[in-house]
């Protein structure tokens, strides 16, 4: 069996989602934002502050291009997408799931931006963001779950269907 990659905006439920996904499929959890954090020994924003974006992102894709795992869910930063090495490295040895959310319901979750860690270049608004992503998740997703007006578990259910694991 395969992993599972669960990728998607900041807000979208990854990391919630990943958790009780991994409990119901009997898989291991792993947070990629978390080993970052472990493995930087900084705070993701603090990255972020000393290498800027561009440094984050490469340093992100190296750890995401490095997590193997068997029967593992893997939540990925809403970045991850910029990686190609680290997207291709999960197609391979994952199920790659976008967990797709309007922007609508996207800002109503996040609220104050800053505060969430949710990162914008110079001058890009959020839904710049969205835009700009919401392709390259389509793109690599092997599964796209629409996530509007689902509870966890509903979500959970709609994934694990068409994992059909």
């Amino acid at each position: 069996m395969k992993n599972v990659v669960l990728v998607g905006m900041p807000g979208a439920g990854k990391s919630t989602i990943g958790v009780v996904l991994a409990k119901v499929l009997g898989f291991e959890f792993i947070d990629s934002d978390i080993v970052i954090q472990k493995q930087e020994k900084k705070l993701l924003r603090e990255i972020i502050e000393e290498n800027g974006l561009d440094g984050f992102i490469e340093i992100e894709g190296n750890i995401n291009a490095s997590l193997n795992g068997e029967n593992t869910v893997i939540a990925t930063g809403g970045s991850a997408v910029y990686h190609d090495e680290a997207m291709k490295h999960f197609q391979k040895t994952a199920k790659i799931v976008y967990i797709k959310l309007s922007y609508e319901t996207l800002v109503s979750r996040l609220g104050d931006l800053k505060r969430r860690g949710v990162v914008l270049r110079e001058g890009q608004t959020f839904k710049e963001l969205y835009n700009e992503r919401h392709p390259l998740y389509e793109s690599y997703a092997d599964i796209i779950v629409d996530g509007e007006e689902k509870t966890v578990e509903e979500l959970m259910v709609a994934i694990k269907e068409k994992l059909n694991y």
